[in-house]
Parts: C-alpha cells; sequence; structure tokens
C-alpha cells in the first residue's frame, strides 16, 4: 500500500516560530523535500501578514516555485486569501474551517458558518477554471483548546459544509495533538459513514506522543494520506497549547517499518531534518 505525505514545515511548520525565515531558505527546503522523494508540500497560507508575519512572503514563494514535480498547496481562510493564491499560481488551495466555534472566531474572525459561505463563494467563482483545485481542511476536528472534545456529530456536519460545495478531499486536524486514538478513530468512522464517497487525510499533531499509533490504526480504516513536518515543527498560534506536528522523519519511518511505502528517502530526510532546524535557528526573530 502507498501512502501519501504531505510535509507542511513551510506553512505550519513555521507560523509559530518566533523568527521569519527568508523566501531563499524556504526555496532551499523545498528543493531538499523533492530531491528526497516527498511529492506534495503545503507551502505557505495567504493570511493577514500582520497576524501571521512568517506567511509575508507567500506570494514571493509561489511566484519563485521551480519546475518540479511536486505539488505546492496553499491555505486560505477566506476569499480574499483565494484570490491572492490563485494569482499567485498555487496548485491546489486547501480552504479550512474549525470545528469549533470559538476556535474559529479566534483563528479567522468568523463563526464557522460565516467562514464555510464566504469560502464557497469564492470557491465557486473559480469552479470552471482549468488549473485550479480544492480540497477542505477543518481544524479543531476532534478537540479544541476553548472547546473541549468535539462531538463526532460536529465534525460529520462541517463536513457536509465542505461536501456541499462540491469538495471531496478533506483533511481533519487535531490541531492541539490532544486527541487519542480512540477519539480520531470514532470521528473518522462517523465521517466515513456518512460521507462514503470523500477522501479523508489527517493532519496529526504530536503532545502526548501517540501519534504514530493513531496513524497506524487509521490506516486499518483505509487513511492513506497525513500530514507532517519536518523536525517536528508547528503549531497554531490561535490554538494555546497547541502541540509540535507530526514529525516526517518519523512517520516514514513507522510507515516503513510497517511495510507501507512512501517513496521517501529516509537518509535524505534525515539530513534535511537537520537543515530544517538550522534554517530556524540562524533566521532573523519576527519584528514586534
Amino acid at each position: 500500500m502507498f501512502i501519501e505525505i504531505t510535509d507542511v514545515y513551510l506553512r505550519d511548520g513555521l507560523q509559530d516560530e518566533h523568527v521569519v525565515v527568508s523566501t531563499e531558505d524556504k526555496l532551499r527546503i523545498a528543493a531538499g523535500l523533492h530531491r528526497a522523494g516527498v511529492t506534495r508540500l503545503e507551502a505557505g497560507s495567504f493570511v493577514n501578514p500582520k497576524r501571521v508575519p512568517q506567511m509575508a512572503d507567500a506570494a514571493e514563494l509561489f511566484a519563485r516555485k521551480p519546475e518540479i514535480s511536486a505539488t505546492w498547496t496553499a491555505l486560505a481562510l477566506n476569499g480574499r486569501g483565494i484570490d491572492r493564491a490563485v494569482a499567485a499560481g498555487a496548485d491546489e488551495i486547501q480552504i479550512v474551517a474549525s470545528a469549533s466555534e470559538a476556535h474559529s472566531s479566534a483563528n479567522a474572525g468568523g463563526s464557522t458558518a460565516k467562514m464555510v459561505a464566504d469560502l464557497g463563494g469564492t470557491v465557486a467563482k473559480y469552479a470552471s477554471r482549468t488549473g485550479v483545485r480544492f480540497f477542505a481542511g477543518i481544524s479543531t476536528a476532534f478537540v479544541c483548546p476553548f472547546e473541549g472534545d468535539i462531538a463526532p456529530e460536529r465534525l460529520t456536519e462541517v463536513v457536509g459544509h465542505f461536501t456541499r460545495l462540491g469538495l471531496k478531499n478533506i483533511g481533519l486536524a487535531d490541531t492541539l495533538g490532544s486527541a487519542t486514538p480512540e477519539q480520531v478513530l470514532a470521528s473518522v468512522a462517523a465521517v466515513q459513514e456518512a460521507e462514503p464517497d470523500i477522501t479523508l487525510s489527517l493532519h496529526l499533531h504530536n503532545a502526548h506522543g501517540r501519534a504514530l499509533e493513531t496513524v497506524t490504526a487509521a490506516v486499518e480504516l483505509g487513511i492513506t494520506r497525513f500530514d507532517s513536518a519536518l523536525g517536528g515543527f508547528g503549531g497554531c498560534p490561535f490554538a494555546p497549547g497547541a502541540a509540535g506536528n507530526l514529525d516526517t522523519l518519523d512517520l516514514v519511518r513507522h510507515l516503513h517499518s510497517l511495510g507501507l511505502e512512501t517513496g521517501i528517502d529516509e537518509t535524505q530526510l534525515c539530513e534535511l531534518t537537520e537543515l530544517s532546524r538550522r534554517v530556524v535557528r540562524q533566521s532573523a526573530p519576527v519584528s514586534i
């Protein structure tokens, strides 16, 4: 079985760091990921640079994307972000809403329903354009820092908002990393039962060291797409207590130990992990 990994170091991995990594270093990391065999990169987010200065160079980064076969995805929280991502030439655009109303307000400045309605209108505008592909991401899919556990029924409701927009690829994010494998699996099973025609992916953080356990069980449910980040970097600046992402090297090693294929070279990934840490150490601090 082949497992597709999206490395999110360039976006989710860097957005919570107190430094601004240069565009040149981001391009160097992207090229290294491609050489190691990673075919999908979450390269940046088109959000307010005053709120997330680490992503202020998103348009420049995408404009300088090298001619490689890897897919570069962008994240957008609203219609304006989608417009900017399309203009920058993103291969795919992930539109995001939160399963938690409180997190939606903190992260995107409005209710979940308002965010989805805004996103839906802009997605429809680009639906007929060749080369513009959208998929959905749901943050705080299992646990919210403000509301606590998210019921599977609530998650299924939010998934339904996106499927009614015609989106069939949906990522579920354990934003805090505190969801147990049992929570994740129960919610995944509920969504699969309610929406059997969609493809799910998991975005796991690793607060309690059980993310790989969740991966193993999720594969048994048919999940073959996972997000991870070089060096375990990451977190949400608007979700207090959010832990780092599942480390890409740890994920690849784990999947290989299960006899699963990823197409990713562990040796190259190990060297690149060290580079990712060095880049952060040497980058300029965020200006206040």
